[in-house]
């Protein structure tokens, strides 16, 4: 099992740690509900180094780029991040990423870690004809998620850069926590603001160390990928592996705001008639209305109880206190306000589609 460099630290500090992609990785420190409302109200630190950099370089960047990814990456400038995926030669998707324009000719692409390998295939595989520069960054970085609402104001002590100039999928590469050149993102995925920090791994520690020090008086505390789980779906953001895979269409996961048919990409033509036409299903969010939690892979009904599909991810909401979920259905049971039911063990539980996110700050 590989190791983050700040995986000893975080058993010191009492993390219960799993493994995850292959990682060794805390899932929580206090529990997930503390922890998922400190980053909801407050501020909070996530190690999410096990995620892939991939930078790609050269004259011929953007065009592989283009090729690869759904999304536009021509419309880039420097400092500027965009959210896309790579479509697959069969409708699905391989993962999704952020593609950051550090340079001309220069961008880094981070995607998850579960794929890294995979990725760094299907993107070199396409480069053969292309002859783009590519390099596999991902052991030599690191990468913390300060994510809150407190974020910016917890944060500022420790940059000489105005942290709340800095817009939502924007970055800058400056001074942080006494480090020089880190990139320090706008981004983050559980919908209360913050920032992502990218460094090399021998200076993670000493980010680490002052993060949860200049926020010490904004209640900062570590948070494990359990909250960053239940956060990220009550936004309704897709998981890859679990509500985005091979076998999922971008236009089926409600990604076709990432799926510009405006240049030629990987089986561009295909999903554009697949758009044409009207993808067969959807993926869609619903709220329990009686008690019972739903989980990836129960059956979801219609009101005469044939099944219309299946749950990709489900939870117990912290910030709303009911059972949350996504999940695939045939589009003509996809319409918002209308009852589906799940089928949790025998019983068939009512719930109702709705509108994205859940959480509503």
């Amino acid at each position: 099992m590989k190791t983050t460099a700040l995986s000893e630290t975080h058993i010191s500090l009492g993390a219960k740690m799993v493994s995850f992609a292959g990682y060794n990785m805390p899932v929580s420190y206090e529990g997930v509900n503390i922890e998922h409302e400190t980053v909801r109200k407050a501020v909070g630190v996530f190690d999410v180094s096990h995620m892939g950099e991939f930078l790609i370089e050269g004259p011929k960047a953007l065009d592989l780029i283009q090729k690869v990814t759904s999304n536009d990456a021509s419309k880039l400038v420097i400092g500027k991040a965009q959210y896309s995926c790579f479509p697959n030669e069969t409708g699905g998707i391989v993962d999704d990423l952020i593609v950051y324009k550090v340079k001309e000719e220069s961008y880094l692409l981070v995607v998850n870690a579960s794929n890294i390998e995979k990725d760094w295939n299907h993107i070199a595989k396409y480069n053969e004809t292309i002859g783009a520069t590519m390099k596999d960054l991902s052991e030599e970085y690191s990468l913390l998620a300060i994510q809150g609402p407190k974020a910016v104001d917890a944060m500022q002590s420790l940059s000489s850069i105005d942290l709340s100039s800095i817009k939502f999928y924007n970055f800058v590469v400056g001074d942080f926590a006494g480090i020089e050149h880190v990139i320090i993102s706008a981004t983050g995925y559980t919908g209360s603001g913050g920032f992502e920090i990218y460094c090399k791994n021998a200076e993670v520690k000493q980010v680490w160390d002052k993060v949860l020090e200049a926020g010490a008086g904004f209640g900062i505390k570590p948070i494990g990928l359990a909250a960053r789980d239940t956060l990220r779906l009550e936004m309704g953001y897709c998981l890859y592996g679990n509500d985005i895979d091979d076998t999922t269409s971008p236009l089926e996961a409600g990604l076709g705001w990432v799926t510009k048919f405006t240049k030629d990409f990987v089986n561009s033509e295909a999903l554009a008639k697949e758009k044409e036409e009207g993808a067969k299903r959807k993926l869609v969010a619903f709220q329990m209305e009686e008690k019972g939690i739903p989980r990836s892979g129960y059956p979801i009904l219609n009101e005469e109880g044939a099944e219309i599909g299946k749950v990709t991810s489900g939870t117990m909401s912290p910030s709303l206190s009911k059972g949350i979920g996504l999940g695939y259905v045939t589009k003509e049971n996809s319409k918002v306000d209308s009852t589906i039911h799940i089928q949790i063990r025998k019983n068939q539980v009512p719930a109702t589609i709705i509108k994205l996110p859940f959480y509503k700050s």
